[in-house]
C-alpha cells in the first residue's frame, strides 16, 4: 500500500481522495486474500465483490488524477510520487484479481464450465445478473460523486459570493477613510493659515508696540532736558 497520508501536502479534497481510496484498498486487499480459499458460488461472489472494489478504487484515483490540477507547485512533487505508488498497488491488486479469475477450476468446482456442452443455463444467467448489479452499483457510486462535487462547486460559489460582498464592503470603507483624510487635510491647511494669520499679526503689534513705547522714551527725555535748560 502506499505512504501514509501527508496532510501539509496537497489540496485538502486531494486528501480526502487519499484516505477513502485507502480505506478501499484495505477492504479490497481483505477480500483478494480470501478468496483462495473459497470455491463455487462463495469465491464467484468474492471475485464480483473484489470487482466492485478494484473498480471503485479506479474511479477515486481518476478522480486524484484531475485534482493533481489544483496543486501548488511547492507540494506536487510529493504529491505526484505518493500518486504513482497508489497506480503501482491498484496494478498489482488488478493483476492479482485476474490471476484468480483465471483459476476456473476454482471457480467452478467440479462443474462443467458454461461453454461446454450441457453447461447449466442458469450459470451464464446469474453471472449476467452480477454483471448487471455491479454496473448499477458503479453508476450509483458516480452519481454520488457528481452529487458531491456540485456540493463543493456550490460551496466554492458560496465562497467567492461572499468574498466579492467582503471586498465590496472593504472598499467603501477605505474610500470613506480616503474621505475623511482629505477632510481632515483640508482642516489641517485652513487652521495653519489662521496660525500663520495670527503670527503675522503677533510680529506687527510688537513692532508697534515697540515704536509706541520708543517714542514715548524719546519724548519724555525731551521733556526733561528742556527742564534743565
Amino acid at each position: 500500500m502506499a505512504n501514509p497520508l501527508d496532510t501539509d501536502a496537497g489540496s485538502e479534497l486531494f486528501t480526502n481522495y487519499e484516505a477513502e481510496l485507502n480505506l478501499i484498498q484495505a477492504d479490497l486487499t481483505q477480500k483478494l486474500d480470501t478468496i483462495p480459499a473459497l470455491t463455487g458460488e462463495p469465491r464467484k461472489a468474492a471475485l464480483t465483490s473484489a470487482d466492485r472494489a478494484l473498480d471503485e478504487a479506479k474511479e477515486v484515483l481518476d478522480s486524484m488524477r484531475l485534482e493533481k490540477a489544483n496543486i501548488p507547485s511547492n507540494a506536487k512533487a510529493s504529491v505526484n510520487k505518493r500518486f504513482r505508488n497508489y497506480e503501482t498497488d491498484i496494478d498489482a491488486a488488478k493483476r492479482k484479481l485476474g490471476g484468480l479469475k483465471d483459476d476456473r477450476s476454482a471457480l467452478f468446482g467440479s462443474r462443467r464450465y458454461r461453454d461446454e456442452p450441457g453447461a447449466a443455463p442458469g450459470d451464464e444467467q446469474l453471472e449476467q445478473r452480477q454483471q448487471l448489479l455491479s454496473r448499477t452499483n458503479r453508476l450509483e457510486r458516480s452519481s454520488g460523486r457528481l452529487r458531491e462535487s456540485q456540493r463543493v462547486a456550490l460551496e466554492t460559489e458560496d465562497i467567492g459570493r461572499n468574498t466579492l460582498a467582503d471586498l465590496g464592503r472593504q472598499r467603501e470603507t477605505i474610500e470613506h477613510t480616503r474621505g475623511t483624510l482629505l477632510e481632515s487635510e483640508g482642516y489641517t491647511d485652513r487652521s495653519n493659515k489662521t496660525l500663520r494669520g495670527m503670527a503675522r499679526r503677533m510680529a506687527t503689534n510688537k513692532i508697534v508696540t515697540i515704536a509706541i513705547i520708543t517714542v514715548l522714551v524719546i519724548l519724555i527725555v525731551a521733556v526733561i532736558v528742556s527742564k534743565f535748560r
